[in-house]
């Protein structure tokens, strides 16, 4: 596909990305990164919030499956916008054709400065604290509450090393944990309607009891629903290393956030089939609790053993596609250009690699779960509207020819674009995010002085 010359101020497209890296994923490997980078700490940990705030199994179950809509009118978006442009980088190249490179430089600005890092923080650290749960000891008292920081930190120094020495190692590490993740959670759904539902009738009633639900609550609990669906865009930051894209980026989008679509809604209808609403609230480890109604001591040890490799995988996943935003950027221009670096021996883009795991350190040895949620959650909306909404522009593109297009356009992408909108502006409005909402478009912002400042200035 050719493309139009390029202004001075007109978005740039680079060709050394791709040659640089060489595709090696297939389509069960791409599948697996995007189910396995999806699949990490949200479902284990995020019930306990969401029924905090929903605390009716009907307001529940409906946040979830808002979710999914929203997760897949993304990713059928995505399908087309990664078909037709499958470079190295995902969101920052659709944000830099449609948008311009300002916009693109505020995207790799805010994954570096917060995104990036705030998500392998609290994948990590879920990771640890089921470690530690595992072995016997309470993550949520002293001393393991800090010990869990660095057991968090350790394994990301370690998935470092592994995405170092190559992407066939990480996508070996990433199609194993997938598999087994998602076994673990089909086994926690098995047991929980063969034994939970029949013993307890399932925690179905009453539906929705007064105070269950309200316009504001049900906007804050999708925040959390979104950090557990997030992921279903992450292939496309590594579009640049998968064989065949035009064919096979938009079947393992589509397919991969279908498959996790269904698995988190079983997931819900397991935990409630389990505990009550009132239990769930409490159950900071949800999935372990549920277990350990079932089957005991044991039922505790294999959930902790699933979520174990589930936040592993994620973790690995996460390393595996964030680089690739930061070697996208340096390889265009817009970051220092050592971080564009192709590792001689192993093909990686090992500096970037390396600096995203060492952000990711700095953040989970400083803030809690929920704030690296939080963080993560409101740093993205507005570049999930900038990459998804780039579709409307593409479109007017002569020259767009992508292998497939995205149904129901244009209400499918304006959908999703309108609810990534009023997460916004609930978060703004709410009086318990709004100063912390705030906190981070100011972080964001801060990035248009540095720009014109640095690579801006340099093109000028």
């Amino acid at each position: 596909m050719s493309t139009p010359p390029a202004s001075a101020d007109a978005p740039v497209a680079s060709a050394a990305a791709p040659a640089a890296l060489p595709r090696q994923l297939g389509l069960w490997s791409a599948i697996a990164v995007l189910v396995g980078t999806t699949i990490g700490s949200g479902i284990f940990r995020s019930p306990a919030g969401i029924a905090d705030k929903l605390p009716g199994p009907l307001p529940m179950l409906a946040v979830w499956a808002t979710g999914g809509v929203f997760a897949l009118c993304g990713a059928l978006t995505l399908a087309e916008l990664s078909g037709a442009l499958p470079r190295t980088g995902g969101y920052f190249v659709y944000i830099r054709e449609a948008w311009g490179r300002l916009p693109a430089f505020l995207y790799g600005w805010t994954e570096l400065t917060l995104i990036r890092a705030a998500a392998l923080g609290g994948i990590s650290l879920t990771f640890g604290e089921y470690l530690l749960r595992g072995l016997g000891y309470d993550p949520a008292v002293a001393p393991y509450d800090q010990v869990a920081h660095y057991v968090a930190a350790g394994a990301l120094a370690l998935m470092a090393a592994v995405n170092v020495v190559g992407l066939r190692w990480g996508a070996l590490v990433q199609n194993v944990t997938t598999l087994a993740k998602y076994g673990g959670l089909l086994g926690i759904v098995a047991l929980a309607l063969a034994l939970g539902l029949p013993a307890t009738g399932g925690h179905f009633t009453p539906a929705a009891p007064p105070g269950s639900f309200s316009v504001s609550a049900f906007g804050l609990a999708l925040v959390s629903v979104l950090w557990a669906f997030d992921g279903w865009g992450d292939l496309s930051k590594v579009a640049g290393e998968v064989d065949d894209p035009r064919r096979t980026l938009p079947r393992a989008i589509v397919l991969g956030t279908l498959a996790i679509i269904a698995i988190y809604l079983l997931a819900n209808v397991a935990y409630l089939s389990v505990l009550s609403i009132e239990e769930i609230r409490g159950a900071r480890l949800v999935a372990a609790d549920v277990a350990q109604r079932l089957i005991g001591p044991v039922g505790v040890t294999l959930v902790s053993l699933t979520v174990i490799l589930s936040t592993f995988g994620s973790v690995n996943g996460s390393l595996l596609t964030g680089p690739r935003i930061f070697f996208a950027m340096a390889d265009d221009g817009l970051f220092f250009r050592q971080v564009a670096a192709v590792h001689p021996r192993f093909r990686t883009p090992h500096v970037a690699v390396l600096m995203t795991a060492t952000l990711g350190i700095a953040f989970v040895l400083l803030r809690t779960f929920e704030q690296l949620a939080d963080i993560f959650v409101t740093a993205s909306l507005v570049f999930y509207i900038l990459s998804i909404g780039a579709v409307f522009r593409l479109r007017r593109r002569p020259d767009w020819n992508p292998p497939v297009r995205t149904p129901l356009y244009p209400l499918v992408p304006a959908l999703f674009c309108g609810a990534t909108a009023f997460l916004m502006v609930n978060a703004l409005l709410d009086p318990a995010t709004r100063w912390g909402t705030l906190g981070v478009f100011g972080v964001i912002l801060l990035g248009v002085p540095v720009y014109h400042l640095t690579v801006g200035r340099r093109r000028a």
